[in-house]
């Protein structure tokens, strides 16, 4: 007999709320859920006590200290409009795309159930140094003040954003801040808005 699966839903949409428990019910029996239509009713709960987590992108980001960790059970839902060319580039492992035929949803919930941590491959191949500019370019900081900061040619700079792009198949500022939040390089509270 399987152990019935503890699953924590933090999200304000009714609707969503109420499709996601038929698909659990329905497709992956046994399971129990918790749904919390904010993240401070569900730490009030004791929220570390869930094997899985599904929210909104919103409250992953504001929460991220607390998801990052826990990553590899944590499932953001987000509509195409919210991440159109990136969705698929910046962490197949979180996003779900909740206008997915129900095929590919049941998919991901069966990567998700199966995930295991196997070491984190989160960085795709960056370098180190690639590492420190995407860190620096989703704080904001311009082309010029990279190569100041980290006492590198203009040029190279321009070299290690074309590289980062082409690793990560990420081509937008926004794309790129999503991967490095998920990923642990940066946290929400470092970047300007």
């Amino acid at each position: 007999m399987h152990k019935s699966k503890q699953i924590a839903i933090i999200l304000t949409d009714t609707l969503q709320i109420t499709g996601l428990q038929s698909i659990l019910l329905d497709y992956f029996p046994p399971v129990t859920f918790s749904v919390f239509y904010s993240f401070q009713s569900a730490e009030e709960r004791g929220i570390d006590l869930f094997d899985f987590y599904f929210v909104s992108a919103d409250t992953f980001v504001l929460y991220s200290e607390f998801f990052l960790p826990r990553r590899n059970k944590t499932i953001v839902l987000t509509s195409a409009g919210e991440m159109k060319e990136n969705a698929n580039a910046i962490t197949s492992n979180f996003y779900l795309n909740i206008t997915s035929p129900l095929e590919l949803i049941i998919d991901r919930f069966q990567q998700l159930f199966n995930y295991e941590t196997n070491g984190t491959e989160n960085n795709k191949g960056l370098s180190a140094r690639e590492t420190d500019v995407l860190q620096l370019i989703v704080k904001g900081i311009t082309n010029k003040e990279i190569a100041d900061k980290l006492n590198i040619s203009l040029n190279t700079v321009l070299s290690h954003r074309k590289n980062i792009t082409s690793k990560l198949g990420i081509k937008t500022i926004s794309g790129l801040t999503y991967y490095a939040i998920m990923n642990g390089f940066i946290s929400a509270d470092e970047i300007e808005i």
